[in-house]
């Protein structure tokens, strides 16, 4: 599964980071998504898709790769 992450769109709500701390984080001066992984691991997939689903500008997109 790819992952991205639209930081133009990013609203900081963090909720990304606080699901899957393995792939998202934000930037200290502003609060916007940072991706860490673009291709992580299978057992991540769930939390993933938790975020993407609840990020409230749906700045989150999954592709399968």
């Amino acid at each position: 599964m790819k992952v991205t992450a639209n930081q133009d769109a990013c609203t900081s709500s963090g909720q990304c980071v606080l699901i899957s701390p393995e792939v998202f984080d934000q930037r200290d001066e502003d609060g916007v998504v940072v991706l860490l992984q673009d291709d992580p691991d299978p057992r991540l997939h769930e939390d993933l898709r938790e975020a993407a689903r609840i990020c409230p500008v749906l700045a989150i997109s999954l592709t399968p790769s």
